[in-house]
């Protein structure tokens, strides 16, 4: 499923970063205070989880990870824009139900094959209330990826709003996608498909 292939390429290098940092005792070294350093601790404590936890750790930190240091809501609204008038209040609903748990289970079982990675944040750029963070991801034995954390300023502090991995813009990948998508077969089958991850 071309949904599936293009999720997959666009997320798999950044959601294999972030998604391991919040092992419990880990939680509090995450500093997003300030863009860089946001960031680069995500990315250090995501690293040194990942190379300790099993798959199932993974799917729980990651969870954590998505409701602490990701704007979920904001990223999940942005892939249906163009479909919120034209969906009941229950449709959103079981939507938003079902994003978390879809992108969890999609991406939780490859992430291991990114334990020997390392992040270096290049500059981070302040643009109004938020920031565009340049990184590099180098692995052994690969070319390094270029990978740019969009993240806005919220009362708690940093939060991941999109990600540009090799030059791929993750939210309007997304969007394009979800839109196919739902032409394809309609909203109720999208959100089928996403709780099928499940």
């Amino acid at each position: 499923m071309r949904l599936h292939r293009t999720l997959i390429a666009a997320l798999l290098p950044l959601a294999s970063l972030a998604a391991p940092v919040l092992v419990a005792p880990a939680a509090a070294a995450v500093d997003n205070s300030q863009p860089g350093p946001f960031i680069d601790s995500l990315a250090k404590d995501g690293f040194a989880a990942l190379r300790s936890s099993n798959h199932t750790a993974a799917k729980a930190q990651f969870r954590q990870l998505l409701s602490q240091h990701f704007a979920v809501d904001q990223i999940g609204d942005r892939l249906i824009r163009r479909w919120r008038p034209t969906i009941t209040p229950a449709q959103y609903q079981a939507y938003k139900a079902a994003m978390p748990t879809f992108i969890i289970n999609t991406y939780a079982d490859r992430l291991f094959e990114y334990a020997d990675a390392n992040l270096k944040v290049v500059r981070a750029q302040q643009s109004g209330d938020g920031a565009a963070v340049l990184s590099q991801v180098t692995k052994p034995g690969a070319q390094p990826i270029t990978a740019v954390w969009t993240v806005a300023k919220t009362p708690a502090g940093y939060k991941v709003t999109n990600l540009t991995v090799g030059g791929i813009n993750l939210a309007l990948t997304q969007t394009a996608d979800f839109d196919a998508f739902i032409q394809r077969k309609g909203f109720d089958a999208l959100v089928a498909f996403m709780k099928s991850r499940g």
